[in-house]
């Protein structure tokens, strides 16, 4: 592929700090294995922030990626030929500004191209809903429907934003587990002393928030987002629009309890220092994991491609990871693992049993790693034209900007589309998200053509009548995708020039999502912090010595945010140093 050739071009072309580089993106088959002091499974963009991290602490770094191309879910592909896909993931906020900054992303080419409006909600009584940025925007918009809901808005992103503030720091640091494996006693001192100080941080910041707007923040951790948004709104419109981030990606409606977090999680993010804005990367996400790649190239990691890892080797004497043997039988050894696999994958399948504790396994057995999640990419011919906004022209407005809601018209809507999956059926009426990059990215379509991304639940991992495999029942699927956005943008099948489809099956045979959760988990309140992965092991650290979790299985969880490969990391270097003072 072009996209692939000239990714391998850019990590060999930057020089660091005048010197000659040192790393490198190789293809596995033509790469002399030897001992590095970290090797990371898997290339996501965890697992490069990783990389990039540790390279730039002076250690010798392998990443080794199984596919052909790293980046995790967060690539750009050419499955159709001149449409440059972001085929899993398709937004940016989340990738943490302190990643940003201190890997120099913008340098290494992460160009973001910021959407305002950020959404459009078309009704099929022809009324619409645009919200985004623009307070003046959102306020004439709201009051179309209501003139209270209109006022309420903004004091709802004010309180979001205050817990957004109150997260930052959970968000950017490890959590303050109790170190299970012995250590000295100056390191246990130090140990209690530092989650003495994290406690008594946040101890402040929840005094600082106050007792009403620490209850407020609780209430949203624990309700269902409905009650949350019932409580401030009463326009059905309004309230399901908002309600949508409480679900995507998960396997849940909006009357679960503790959806409300994942609403959290989705608005924590910034462009540019801009709260809650989402924007497209120029290139699409796949540039994201370029310049992640590139930082880590630049400090001297070695990315391998087409390097499947197949087991984790362990010293039996002393129960220590030595390093990994690939696909193809070939050794790479270090005394540092640092997996940007799934918790299942990690230790169901690569590490051997035998080196595990029984009620560990169990527990990352028993995680919820379910998928409701559909993604199809379609290159179409020209943009929909949506019945609610009568126009003559044929170029982009302000309703093809941001996230176009399909079939979210109330909270009711989403529920029903949700119960159809819990019983094993793909939703009759899905719930779509619909996203066009190519209004602002020039460089992913040809002229006049474009690229448009369809984020789709409900879709159970197991069917209850066949199976995602049958060419017939992906088809069916798709065209009801497609009808539904004909009843709002008339004649949209008809531009249709090719798609690619991906299911929650597909989402695990190809990017290694198991059960197709593109959080590696769900993000339940019993999987967050202290909890995640399992309840003991949520500092990256794990019962395997030498062995590290680093991607969106560990804290602070899922979405393309880089935090988990940031703090792992920072662990990492940690008990080197730690390990040091010993000997």
């Amino acid at each position: 592929m072009r996209q692939c050739s000239w990714y391998f071009f850019c990590c060999r072309r930057f020089f660091y700090s005048g010197s000659a580089v040192t790393g490198r993106t190789v293809d596995s088959g033509s790469t002399p294995f030897k001992k590095y002091d970290a090797v990371v499974i898997g290339g996501g963009h965890n697992g490069l922030t990783a990389a990039a991290y540790l390279a730039r602490s002076g250690l010798s770094v392998a990443v080794l990626e199984r596919r052909h191309l790293v980046g995790g879910a967060a690539v750009t592909e050419e499955i159709v030929p001149g449409f440059r896909f972001s085929r899993c993931s398709y937004l940016q906020s989340l990738l943490r500004p302190s990643v940003i900054r201190e890997l120099e992303l913008v340098r290494h080419g992460m160009k973001l191209l910021r959407r305002s409006p950020s959404s459009f909600t078309p009704c099929l009584d022809g009324r619409s809903l645009l919200l985004g940025p623009d307070v003046d925007l959102n306020y004439s918009e709201i009051a179309k429907f209501s003139k209270k809901d209109s006022l309420a808005y903004p004091r709802y992103e004010e309180q979001l934003l205050k817990f957004c503030k109150f997260m930052d720091s959970l968000l950017d640091s490890h959590t303050p587990e109790v170190r299970r494996d012995p250590t000295s006693l100056m390191a246990q001192v130090k140990e209690k002393f530092n989650r003495s100080a994290f406690w008594s941080h946040l101890l402040h910041q929840a005094l600082t928030l106050g007792q009403k707007d620490m209850l407020d923040f609780i209430d949203l951790l624990v309700s269902p987002a409905a009650k949350v948004l019932n409580n401030w709104f009463e326009t059905e419109i309004l309230k399901a629009t908002l309600a949508t981030d409480s679900v995507i990606g998960s396997m849940a409606t909006v009357y679960t309890p503790g959806s409300g977090y994942v609403l959290l999680h989705h608005v924590m993010g910034e462009t540019d220092g801009e709260r809650g804005v989402w924007s497209y990367v120029e290139g699409g996400m796949g540039s994201v994991s370029l310049a992640l790649s590139n930082a880590a190239c630049e400090v001297g990691a070695h990315i391998v491609t087409n390097a499947e890892v197949a087991q984790v080797m362990v010293d039996e004497n002393t129960g220590s990871a030595t390093g990994v043997i690939l696909a193809d039988g070939k050794e790479v050894h270090s005394s540092v693992i640092l997996s940007n696999a799934t918790p299942y994958k990690t230790f169901m399948e690569l590490v051997p049993s035998a080196f595990l504790p029984e009620e560990f396994l169990q527990a990352i057995k028993n995680c919820d790693y379910s998928s409701a999640t559909t993604k199809i990419n379609v290159a179409v011919d020209k943009l929909p034209q949506f019945c609610c906004c009568a126009t003559d022209m044929d170029g982009p407005g302000p309703q093809h900007i941001g996230t176009i809601h399909i079939g979210s018209e109330s909270m009711e809507e989403i529920d029903l589309a949700y119960r159809d999956a819990v019983n094993g059926i793909p939703s009759r009426r899905p719930l779509i998200e619909m996203t066009i990059p190519s209004v602002l990215d020039k460089t992913i379509s040809p002229p006049g053509k474009h690229v448009i991304n369809l984020f789709i639940q409900y879709t159970p991992f197991k069917l209850t009548e066949g199976n995602w495999e049958d060419p017939t029942i992906r088809e069916s699927f798709a065209q009801r995708c497609f009808s539904l956005i004909d009843e709002y943008a008339p004649g949209f099948s008809s531009t249709i020039i090719d798609y690619d489809m991906l299911t929650p099956p597909d989402l695990e045979r190809i990017i290694g999502l198991t059960g197709g959760n593109i959080f590696h988990g769900s993000m339940n309140l019993d999987s967050l912090f202290l909890m995640r992965p399992v309840k003991g092991w949520s500092d990256y650290r794990t019962p395997l010595k030498g062995l590290y979790l680093c991607g969106s299985g560990a804290h602070p969880g899922g979405g393309v945010m880089g935090a988990p490969g940031r703090n792992a990391a920072s662990v990492v270097l940690q008990d080197i140093k730690s390990l040091a003072r010993t000997i």
